[in-house]
C-alpha cells in the first residue's frame, strides 16, 4: 500500500488523537502516506482530507477529542451513501482505510469491506459496548472522570445526610455505571443488565439508612430500566426513607478531557496494529485488546454480539456496598 485513509467517526474518545498519531507513525515508518479525513464518513464522502506527517500529528496525544473531528451520517448508511464514499476514496487515491469509533462507526466499515476496499476498524466509545476487545479507546478516561466527580459528590451527601442519584453514560451497556459504582464505593448500580423497581430502589435505601450510613450514592446508567430522574422524582414525592435526594447527570463532561495513561497506550496499541493489519492484506476486521496483546476479530462477528457490564463486577459491589 502506498497510501492509507484515517477517520474518526460517532462520538468523540478520549485516546482518539493519539490513535491517529500511532497510525500515522507506523504507517511513516513503513514509506506509507496518510491522509486524515476530516468529520468522519460525512468528510470521506465530502473529499474533505489533508496529509498528515509525523510532524502535523506531534504532540496530540495528550488532548482529548479528535483533531480530525468527527460526525454522525446517516447518508453512509445508504448504498448511494457508500458509493459515494468509495469514488471519493479514488479521489484520494486511497489503498486502504482505518475507521476509529464504535458500533455505528464499525458498520460503516464493515460495508466498505464488503464493497470490495481494504478497511480496518478500531474501537473507540466510552461506553465499553464493542464486543471483541476488552477496552475500546476512551473507557478508562470516562471512568475516572466520573470518579472524580463520585468523589466530589460524597463529600456533600456526608455533609447534609443526602442521597445522590448520578446518571452516566451507557445506553445498553452498564460498564461505566459498573466500574465507577465500584471504584467510588456506591451504594446502589443501576444498569441495563441489572433491571430494578422502585421497591427495590427504597427497600435498599432503608438498609443503608438503617446500618448508619451518612449517605446513598446511586449510580444509573441512561439507558437503565429506570430513568435517574424519575427515581428522584420518586424518592422526594413518595417519602425520603431517611435522606432527601438529589440528581446530578454528567452528560458530556464525560466524554472530555486528557486521556489516561491507559488510554494513550491502548489507542497507541491498537493505531499500530491496524496499519500492520492493512499492509499484511487484511481487511474487514477490528483491532482489539486481550489482556495484553492486541487481536484481530473479523468485524461481522464483533457486530453481531452486544458486549455487556461485567456480572463479576455486579455482583462485587452488592457485597462490598454494605
Amino acid at each position: 500500500m502506498d497510501s492509507i485513509g484515517v477517520l474518526t467517526s460517532g462520538g468523540d474518545a478520549p485516546g482518539m488523537n493519539a490513535c491517529i498519531r500511532s497510525v500515522v507513525r507506523t504507517a511513516h515508518a513503513n514509506n506509507v502516506r496518510t491522509v486524515g479525513i476530516k468529520r468522519g464518513f460525512k468528510g470521506l464522502i465530502d473529499g474533505d482530507a489533508e496529509i498528515l506527517t509525523s510532524r502535523t500529528v506531534g504532540g496530540i496525544a495528550r488532548w482529548g477529542g479528535t483533531v480530525l473531528q468527527t460526525a454522525r451520517c446517516e447518508e453512509f448508511k445508504t448504498p448511494e451513501g457508500i458509493k459515494n464514499g468509495l469514488a471519493s476514496i479514488q479521489d484520494l487515491g486511497i489503498d486502504g482505510l482505518i475507521v476509529i469509533g464504535g458500533d455505528g462507526s464499525l458498520h460503516g466499515a464493515l460495508a466498505l469491506h464488503k464493497a470490495g476496499f481494504p478497511c480496518v476498524g478500531i474501537p473507540g466509545s466510552i461506553d465499553n459496548d464493542v464486543s471483541g476487545t476488552d477496552y475500546a479507546i476512551g473507557v478508562d478516561t470516562a471512568t475516572n472522570t466520573i470518579l472524580e466527580a463520585m468523589d466530589k459528590i460524597k463529600d456533600t451527601a456526608s455533609a447534609h445526610q443526602r442521597a445522590f442519584v448520578i446518571e452516566v453514560m451507557g445506553r445498553r451497556c452498564g460498564y461505566l455505571a459498573t466500574a465507577a459504582g465500584v471504584a467510588g464505593g456506591a451504594e446502589m448500580i443501576i444498569a441495563p443488565e441489572k433491571p430494578v423497581t422502585m421497591e427495590d430502589i427504597r427497600a435498599e435505601i432503608v438498609r443503608a439508612h438503617d446500618r448508619g450510613k451518612p449517605h446513598f450514592i446511586m449510580i444509573v446508567a441512561e439507558g437503565a430500566s429506570l430513568r435517574a430522574s424519575d427515581i428522584c422524582d420518586n424518592l422526594n414525592t413518595q417519602g425520603k426513607q431517611g435522606y432527601e435526594a438529589r440528581l446530578t447527570v454528567l452528560g458530556h463532561v464525560q466524554r472530555g478531557g486528557s486521556p489516561t495513561a491507559f488510554d494513550r497506550i491502548l489507542a497507541s496499541k491498537l493505531g499500530n496494529a491496524a496499519v500492520k493489519a492493512l499492509l499484511l492484506g487484511e481487511s474487514g476486521v477490528m483491532c482489539g485488546l486481550d489482556g495484553v496483546k492486541t487481536i484481530n476479530t473479523p468485524l461481522q462477528h464483533v457486530l453481531e454480539h452486544n458486549r455487556s457490564a461485567d456480572d463479576y463486577l455486579l455482583k462485587l459491589e452488592e457485597t462490598i456496598a454494605l
